[in-house]
């Protein structure tokens, strides 16, 4: 865990070093992606099922790859009540927050008389990968697919590893309303959900996280679909005064730093004695903690303690640019409100992060790596597309006309330039 000091000397250019380090860079996995892709686009089925033999160890038919609406229907009735009533409570909410985000149509006339405008429209249909390696999250399910309901997808189909399905897993897709659920992981599920394989149909659109294989596809597929980010390692930075319940603090840490090795948890303070009380309650909790090893790799290796003025902590939030960041102070909006880079901001000591990653209703798709800089988290808009509308009437397209034959000859396109110039001096 590194230590520092915005008052020191050197504290420039090791913590520009700290932000340019890689987390989390797999080994050589992109040639692998390409060629399960290829072989799955040429091979179809029969490719798909033999590269679930050879990864996951599964024997599936075209049959059997399907999860059938009795399993998915039986599954759910086996999740725990306490689940199944968390996973409905939290789904409601997400619906109500992405319904906010909705957009409108709009059509209007301008000075010159043109009619102009545009339209949403949401896409046909949506693949949404659910992890199943290391956890089951039902809570994927809910951020990805319910949004892609809100905004009217027709056809959304869910690919996830095959092995035993969670009961939360089939309880939050039967809370979303997907009805769609093949046993597939990896590159090779992105790549059947791409070009289609056997009874599973291609589709516009890749969202949801996955492993290093599963990003390598992502990257390589994105131009034949669209995907929503390439997800990186987990982050957080917490922002925190002397006030705070130390342990509060560290479990706010250790809620990222348990996802994966290469997450990274920071804490900025302003207070040196309130740091060493949150280190030693970090050490106190990775001792107990039933995901302590991955957690205590991500804090030894990638987590780090910021002294500064908080007032400072708005510069350096933007220039890490995190995946979240808490501000655990009294009125954080004095400080929230000048940060620019991030992809989800909790507000208050009694915000933790966790909260958004189930039931405050707001999106857990972030972006990571210091992607916030240029990226949004998911949202309605990515199951969505704006076409724009223009009618021009015999006096608008007069005035517009003229200009666009300038431009068009300007730029050496005679063609365009005769598409507007015919319509201006129909005998020429």
């Amino acid at each position: 865990m590194r230590r520092f000091d915005t008052r020191d000397a050197g504290f420039e250019a090791a913590f520009d070093a700290y932000l340019n380090e890689r987390r989390g860079q797999p080994a050589e996995v992109d040639a692998a992606a390409a060629e399960i892709i290829e072989g799955v686009r040429t091979g179809g089925l029969a490719a798909l099922l033999d590269y679930t033999r050879r990864f996951d160890r599964a024997d599936l038919t075209e049959q059997s790859i399907r999860v059938s609406a009795a399993e998915i229907e039986a599954g759910a009735a086996d999740c725990a009540e306490d689940v199944r009533q968390a996973i409905a409570f939290a789904a409601e909410r997400i619906r109500a927050y992405h319904e906010r985000q909705r957009p409108a149509d709009a059509r209007f006339v301008d000075e010159a008389g043109v009619e102009l405008g545009w339209r949403w429209t949401p896409l046909e249909a949506v693949g949404v990968y659910v992890p199943g390696g290391r956890a089951a999250y039902p809570s994927t399910v809910l951020m990805n697919a319910v949004p892609a309901k809100v905004a009217g997808v027709g056809r959304i189909a869910m690919v996830t590893p095959p092995g035993k399905l969670q009961p939360a897993v089939l309880a939050a897709a039967k809370a979303a309303g997907v009805t769609e659920i093949w046993r597939v992981g990896g590159a090779h599920a992105c790549a059947a959900l791409a070009y289609g394989a056997g009874p599973i149909r291609p589709v516009d659109k890749i969202v949801g996280p996955g492993n290093a294989f599963v990003t390598a596809a992502k990257r390589r597929l994105y131009g034949v679909v669209g995907i929503d980010a390439l997800a990186g390692p987990s982050e957080i930075v917490v922002v925190a005064d002397a006030a705070n319940n130390p342990d509060w603090i560290a479990a706010d840490l250790l809620s990222q730093a348990e996802h994966d090795p290469a997450a990274q948890s920071i804490l900025i303070t302003d207070d040196a004695a309130f740091a060493a009380e949150v280190e030693q309650a970090v050490d106190r909790q990775l001792a107990v903690l039933a995901t302590g090893e991955d957690a205590r790799a991500s804090w030894r290796d990638h987590g780090a303690v910021i002294l500064s003025p908080l007032d400072a902590s708005p510069g350096l939030v933007d220039r890490i640019a995190p995946e979240h960041v808490e501000f655990a102070v009294d009125a954080p909006e004095r400080l929230a409100d000048r940060v620019r880079h991030a992809g989800a901001i909790f507000m208050g000591r009694h915000t933790p992060e966790a909260i958004g990653d189930y039931v405050a209703g707001s999106n857990h798709v972030l972006p990571t790596s210091r992607a916030a800089r240029f990226s949004s988290g998911l949202s309605i808009y990515d199951f969505i597309k704006r076409t724009s509308i223009v009618k021009c009437d015999p006096a608008s397209f007069a005035i517009l006309g003229p200009p666009t034959v300038a431009l068009a000859e300007a730029e050496g396109l005679p063609a365009h330039a005769r598409s507007a110039s015919i319509r201006l001096n129909p005998r020429a």
